[in-house]
Parts: C-alpha cells; sequence; structure tokens
C-alpha cells in the first residue's frame, strides 16, 4: 500500500529555514558553521547543495533534519515547527517525517533488502504512513535482489535500498548526503535520476549535498555554500 500522506497542505513548503545560524564558540572567538539561512524547498523539488568541503553542508543537513539545533532561526517540516520541540517529540518527528540517505546506504550487514525496509515499521511510529516494501524495491529496481545481503550486492545496489528504505514511511523531508561519492558515473546518474522520480511522484522535499557536479542535471535547483552561506550556483 502506498501512502503520500504530507503534513500540512500541497502550498506549505516541505521545507522551510528562516535566520538559521550555527555558532560555536573557539575561546572568545564565536564561529559560523551556518550564517542567516534562509531557504524553502517545495513538495516535489530536488535541491542540490554543492561547495568546498567545510563550507557548511554537513551543518545544513543536520540542522533541517533536527539532528543539531541551530543557535537562531527556525526550522519548518512540512509545515510543523521543530524549534521548541522536546527531545523525544524531535526524536519521534524525525522518524515519521524525515528520510536520510547516507554516502554508504548505511545499511545493517545481516539483514536482506527487504528486511532493511521492514525494520522502519518495527520502529514504531504513524504505520499509515507506512509503504510497502516490495513495491518500494520495485519501484528502485530491486525486486531480483530482495532476499540478497548488502555483502552481495553492488554499491550502486546498497545505494538504492538505502533509498528504498528512507522513503518507507514517506517522509515530507529527505536528506541525501553525497549519494554518489562511492559510485562509478553509471550508478551515479541512475540513483540520482530515481531519486528525482521518487521526489517527484510522491511530493517529498529533497536536499542533496554533493561534490559531484556531473548529477545536477537531475536536480530542479542548484545552490552554492560558501563559508555556511548559501547563493546562487553560477
Amino acid at each position: 500500500m502506498t501512502n503520500t500522506t504530507h503534513t500540512g497542505d500541497d502550498s506549505t513548503p516541505g521545507l522551510r529555514l528562516s535566520g538559521i545560524e550555527l555558532t560555536f564558540q573557539d575561546g572568545d572567538q564565536t564561529l559560523y558553521a551556518l550564517a542567516g539561512i534562509d531557504v524553502e524547498v517545495a513538495r516535489g523539488e530536488v535541491l542540490a547543495v554543492v561547495g568546498p568541503s567545510g563550507a557548511g553542508k554537513s551543518s545544513l543537513l543536520a540542522v533541517a533534519g533536527g539532528l543539531l539545533s541551530p543557535t537562531s532561526g527556525t526550522v519548518e517540516v512540512g509545515g510543523r515547527d521543530l524549534t521548541g520541540l522536546s527531545r523525544r517529540d524531535l526524536t519521534r518527528f524525525r522518524r515519521d517525517h524525515v528520510g536520510f540517505v547516507f554516502q554508504s546506504g548505511n545499511l545493517v550487514p545481516a539483514l536482506t533488502a527487504r528486511d532493511q525496509l521492514r525494520l522502519v515499521g518495527t520502529l514504531g511510529g504513524d504505520r499509515s504512513r507506512l509503504r510497502d516494501p516490495d513495491q518500494l524495491l520495485e519501484a528502485v529496481g530491486l525486486t531480483h535482489r530482495a532476499r540478497r545481503r548488502p555483502a552481495t550486492m553492488s554499491g550502486g545496489e546498497r545505494q538504492r535500498v538505502g533509498i528504498a528504505r528512507a522513503l518507507m514511511s514517506s517522509p515530507d523531508l529527505l536528506l541525501v548526503d553525497e549519494p554518489t561519492a562511492a559510485l562509478d558515473r553509471r550508478n551515479s546518474h541512475d540513483v540520482v535520476r530515481l531519486l528525482a522520480e521518487e521526489t517527484h511522484q510522491h511530493g517529498v522535499a529533497t536536499v542533496l549535498v554533493t561534490h559531484d557536479h556531473e548529477i545536477l542535471e537531475h536536480c530542479d535547483r542548484v545552490l552554492e555554500m560558501v563559508d555556511g552561506r548559501l547563493r546562487a550556483h553560477v
């Protein structure tokens, strides 16, 4: 069963960051990891963020996904303001509304592809949002690998399983960290094309951090991060 229920209405951005600053103290000096971020990502949009290492891209994902609290500013996901949520409520919200895709897929070695997805349903949460594991595996082209464990899959297949798992709870927001870092050129394009298709079809707001400029053609919008600030990508 496919469920694409989202928080808020269709006019509500999947992600809205307003006045976001993230600072750290180094003795008497204040360091800015994020410096005045204002950005919206629409439902069904893939936003790519490029920039040099240390520019703040990982901090951006962490704040957007509620893993880090900003020093100032507000974070809204699917119309829900995360500011002021308790640690427990924030954990529950991430579980039901935010999907994460990591560089290596971050799969459980002992589980088959199908069981990686089924695991999401055992973690509690809103079961009405859960998608069907077999339909998702079909969507990512891995029906024939459903019983395979990560060690017997290619890098591209592991990344596809990671994407499918992140989509299991019908998230409002999908955060993707360097999805092509360990992939060859063909698999890189296939994986990002798949991300874009799922984003457009199911109305997810996707933020993709990458160093790979060749895959940007599959993204709807590209911004560049420099010194903790977002700007238009040239």
